[in-house]
């Protein structure tokens, strides 16, 4: 039995993750035909259940930080899932990417965080990315995510070398899924642009929903 994660129900070989567990019963919803919740374990919540198009999906919640979510994609490798799609949210550094932009990851540096090296790029595995950028389309902007253990009082991102947008997590959950073979990608929504403008959260669902649906196609298709 894995060290984090309960499951009372089967794990799907494809999985979405999310941090927030609040995020992870609204794509479930969204995503799937009658959800069951499959943990609940340290407030870890994850469901399971058959997309429309009939394909098993597991959508688990990871905590914040990427400590957490590097251990629970751990129990998750454990539990057979081989592919997953990091569904997550980040704030831009770079100026232009506004709020509400689906950032495709196409690298990851570590600032101070597990996952690869300080500042040494991590990918997502070649063969998932090309499929969610495909998912994507025009909805999406390729981009450089530096993956910080904390970000300055009142949200900010703490200052980096280099990135389009700063999230917790990203580099951690790229590089641990490399060192279990399993196939990871990421797309993540702008929730907050360089300048400081927010997005609402009803905006914000929706385009986690945009997010997760793309997620969902890119699973499928390399399934």
């Amino acid at each position: 039995m894995p060290a984090r994660l309960r499951p009372t129900a089967p794990i799907a070989a494809a999985a979405i993750l999310v941090g927030d567990p609040g995020r992870a019963l609204m794509l479930a919803q969204e995503l799937l035909e009658q959800p069951k919740m499959s943990n609940h374990a340290r407030g870890l919540w994850g469901y399971g259940g058959t997309t429309p198009a009939g394909e098993e999906l597991t959508i688990q919640a990871t905590g914040i930080g990427g400590p957490s979510a590097a251990l629970v994609l751990g129990d998750l490798a454990e539990l057979g899932v081989r592919r997953a799609v990091r569904v997550g949210t980040c704030t831009a550094i770079a100026p232009g990417l506004g709020p509400g932009t689906l950032l495709d990851v196409e690298e990851a540096h570590a600032w101070g965080g597990p996952g690869a090296r300080e500042g040494a790029p991590v990918r997502p595995d070649p063969a998932l990315a090309r499929e969610l950028g495909s998912a994507l389309g025009s909805d999406g902007r390729r981009g450089v995510v530096a993956s910080l253990d904390m970000h300055h009082a009142g949200g900010a991102p703490a200052p980096v070398a280099a990135g389009d947008a700063a999230d917790m997590q990203t580099a951690a959950v790229l590089d641990r899924g490399t060192e279990l073979g399993v196939a990871v990608a990421a797309v993540l929504v702008v929730t907050e642009s360089s300048s400081g403008e927010r997005l609402s959260e009803d905006a914000g669902e929706a385009a986690a929903k945009r997010a997760g649906t793309a997620a969902v196609a890119a699973l499928s298709t390399s399934s």
